[in-house]
């Protein structure tokens, strides 16, 4: 077990938030400069990496080292600037569109979609407030099932139930908004 591993052990056995700072210390310009490699943005780079490393906090507990903790930061932080791309990429995708196509929106959308907005967030209030900040984390934050379980202290299928149950509901309150059937 080389240092790095020890101090992991006791950032996830004991809480030990020196050991985490020493680890963040350690990792965090080396991070950067890798996800430097895929992310031309400095400040998004350093931002990826203390998302990676807030996340490797919230979830110390259930981390498994398979080879080294070095390894595991190192694929983490790769795998966060991927989907940083491709994020980057549907947005920069959905602004084309709209610079492309102008005279797709007359204006009259506009009180159609504060409706909506109204109907949706009736209907979410009537939701159990889990299930409510389930679906709002995953919809609107972005977040996985995993994460939102890990925050929220629920398993991952209580997640997922707390999202069925929303977007059943959503089906129904805005029904009238929807396509039809196919």
């Amino acid at each position: 077990m080389d240092r790095y591993d020890e101090l992991f052990f006791r950032v996830a056995e004991h809480d030990d938030e020196l050991a985490f700072k020493t680890l963040f210390d350690q990792f965090f310009s080396p991070l950067c400069v890798f996800a430097c490699r895929y992310v031309y943005d400095r400040d998004e780079c350093e931002d990826i990496v203390q998302e990676v490393f807030l996340k490797f906090w919230i979830n110390r507990r259930k981390i498994v080292v398979r080879n080294s903790l070095r390894n595991l930061l190192v694929t983490a932080v790769k795998h966060s600037c991927i989907d940083f791309l491709r994020l980057k990429d549907e947005e920069q995708s959905a602004k084309e569109y709209l610079m492309e196509h102008p005279d797709d929106d007359d204006g009259s959308n506009i009180f159609a979609l504060d409706e909506l907005e109204q109907i949706m967030d009736k209907a979410l209030s009537t939701l159990p407030a889990n299930a409510r900040r389930s679906f709002e984390m995953n919809r609107f934050e972005c977040k996985t099932y995993s994460e939102i379980a890990a925050l929220q202290n629920l398993s991952v299928r209580t997640v997922e139930s707390h999202i069925a149950k929303a977007l059943k509901l959503l089906r129904t309150e805005l029904r009238d908004f929807l396509p039809p059937p196919i």
